[in-house]
C-alpha cells in the first residue's frame, strides 16, 4: 500500500481531517479533533504510519508482524508504527486503520459522534 493510498483511505473515513501541527511536515489525521493516525517522515527510505491499537492486544500484534513496531515518538502502549514496505496485505493495513479510527471515534462524546454521523 502506498502512502498516497493510505492518505486517501484515511480521508475517506467519516469526519476525517488532516493537519500538520508539528514543525516537521507530518500529516496528522483526526476525527472529532482527536488523532487516529499519522504518516511518518523519520525514515526517508521507509514508509510507515502510526496507528492506535487496543492496549491489551499490543504485544500480540507486535510479536506476529515484524512490520508492526512500538509507535515512533508516541505512547508505546497505545500506538504502533506500521511499515508499509513489508509483507502486510493492503486489506490488513486498512483493517488496522479502521481499528485506530474506531478506537478514537468511540472515545468521542455521544454528541460529537451524533454530529459526525448526521454530517454524512
Amino acid at each position: 500500500m502506498t502512502k498516497e493510498d493510505v492518505r486517501t483511505y484515511f480521508l475517506a473515513k467519516r469526519g476525517a481531517t488532516v493537519e500538520t501541527p508539528f514543525r516537521e511536515p507530518v500529516p496528522v489525521f483526526k476525527v472529532g479533533g482527536k488523532m487516529f493516525g499519522l504518516m511518518n517522515i523519520h525514515e526517508e527510505d521507509r514508509q510507515s504510519i502510526n496507528l492506535k491499537y487496543p492496549k491489551e492486544k499490543m504485544g500480540e500484534i507486535r510479536s506476529l508482524f515484524k512490520e508492526v513496531q512500538p509507535g515512533y515518538h508516541m505512547a508505546k502502549d497505545h500506538w504502533n508504527t506500521v511499515y508499509l514496505d513489508g509483507d502486510l496485505d493492503d486489506n490488513f493495513i486498512k483493517e488496522l486503520i479502521d481499528i485506530s479510527y474506531n478506537l478514537v471515534f468511540q472515545s468521542l462524546t455521544k454528541k460529537a459522534q451524533k454530529q459526525l454521523n448526521e454530517a454524512e
